[in-house]
């Protein structure tokens, strides 16, 4: 494949992606605030209608489009073959359902494209602020057009990280942590575009995360210069027979580094 031919498709999947992300945003945005069919997947983790209605219409956009990729989703069945898959799509189609169903505008929708597992493509959308995030490989990272770069923090101490509700009482008086400024909100999508943005220095769970939760969002801190790793610095190796990570560290590279030597023993 010419580089000529490589990025004609990459931006052609691009343009398809934010289209799809966007119709997306809007479905999911016409259900907030309403009174919704929800119910527990496994113990702690709700799904709602809309969770199934904007994953539908991904699908069926997003393959429609490219029959000959494969499809892994927290809300469907994935693809026959998707570890062969040479380009794959991977979806949250609502990214922070507690949030969404509580009324909090802390949720996004959010997909990635991998290629021979590394993300190429992703876009990560917060409907109701209108924050639309987006990024190429190699073409840098944009939300509403202004381009994004990570901050410059390079130690701990004040740093702003992000943090799960679920995780704030536990990583807020963490010995580590104790003087850096934690601050929580749902969606780890979310989280990790917002240190692209430079609006935290850092995002950190402790718990395990899914390929899902992370392709989409990947590619944007990556072009925003920033780095995804697990909480001990280890790469994230997506499109594995089970697709799922231990923690998550997203930082740029400096703090990325301190940060992983700091909770390695966690």
């Amino acid at each position: 494949m010419t580089a000529s031919s490589k990025n004609d498709w990459m931006a052609d999947d691009h343009a398809l992606l934010i289209e799809a992300v966007r119709a997306g945003g809007e479905l999911a945005a016409s259900y907030f605030g309403q009174d919704l069919e929800n119910w527990m997947k496994r113990p702690g983790q709700p799904v709602s209608e809309a969770d199934l209605a904007v994953d539908a219409l991904l699908r069926d956009t997003l393959m429609s489009a490219r029959p000959d990729y494969g499809w892994l989703s927290e809300e469907s069945a994935e693809s026959t073959g998707r570890e062969e898959a040479e380009r794959l799509w991977v979806v949250d189609p609502i990214d922070g359902t507690r949030a969404f169903l509580e009324g909090r505008p802390e949720y996004t929708v959010s997909v990635g494209l991998l290629e021979n597992g590394r993300p190429v493509l992703g876009a990560v959308f917060n409907p109701q602020t209108g924050e639309f995030f987006e990024a190429v490989k190699g073409g840098g990272a944009r939300c509403k057009g202004r381009t994004l770069h990570v901050g410059e923090a390079g130690n701990i101490e004040n740093a702003r990280i992000l943090v799960s509700r679920g995780e704030f009482k536990n990583l807020a008086s963490h010995d580590r942590l104790i003087n850096c400024e934690i601050s929580s909100i749902s969606s780890i999508a979310y989280k990790i575009v917002l240190v692209a943005a430079d609006r935290a220095d850092a995002t950190v769970s402790l718990l395990p995360k899914s390929d899902w939760d992370l392709a989409g969002a990947d590619i944007i801190l990556a072009e925003a210069g920033g780095m995804l790793t697990t909480a001990d610095g280890k790469p994230m190796v997506y499109n594995q027979t089970r697709p799922r990570h231990s923690s998550v560290l997203a930082a740029g590279r400096g703090l990325s580094a301190e940060l992983s030597a700091e909770l390695a023993d966690d």
